[in-house]
């Protein structure tokens, strides 16, 4: 088997349409989009909290959470892809190990819509308007709790 370039050419082209794709996308919001400056739309935005105040502030634990459990959902969905790589083979092996490696996984993908139901129904991607001042609640009750830990460190001893 020889090199040739020309083998590469669908690679090359998926590429060029991805580029373009993108340049073209940026091109039709600059000359379609609105162009109206506002106050906020001008503010930089940090994570669905105001970019005002100190940049010590304490955060609600929710966006913690929120981070933790992207991570989870993402790894756990990365190990689909080794899986569907190798399926084939594994299937062709016999009956038996197709369903094996099927239901194995379908175990796997039923613990992680548990867990999705779990996350859910515990609200943590409820970011309405109450629990939104919740987590600002929260943050606020942080924020005092650490002043009153600075203030009591820096009082003399008696």
């Amino acid at each position: 088997m020889t090199f040739q370039l020309y083998d590469y050419l669908p690679i090359l082209l998926m590429f060029v349409v991805a580029a373009g794709f993108a340049v073209g996308n940026v091109l039709l919001s600059q000359f379609v989009g609105q162009r109206k400056r506002t106050r906020t739309k001008l503010m930089p935005y940090e994570c669905g909290k105001d970019p005002v105040g100190s940049a010590r502030e304490r955060f609600s634990v929710k966006f913690y959470l929120i981070a933790m459990l992207f991570i989870l959902f993402d790894i756990e969905v990365i190990f689909l892809v080794p899986w569907a790589a190798v399926f084939k083979t594994l299937a062709a092996q016999s009956d038996a190990m197709r369903w094996f490696v099927y239901l194995e996984m379908m175990v796997f993908v039923g613990l992680l819509l548990a867990g999705y139901i779990y996350v859910v129904k515990k609200g943590a991607f409820d970011w309405g308007e109450k629990a939104r001042r919740e987590a600002e609640a929260e943050a606020r009750a942080l924020h005092d709790l650490e002043d009153r830990r600075r203030l009591h460190e820096q009082r003399p001893a008696a």
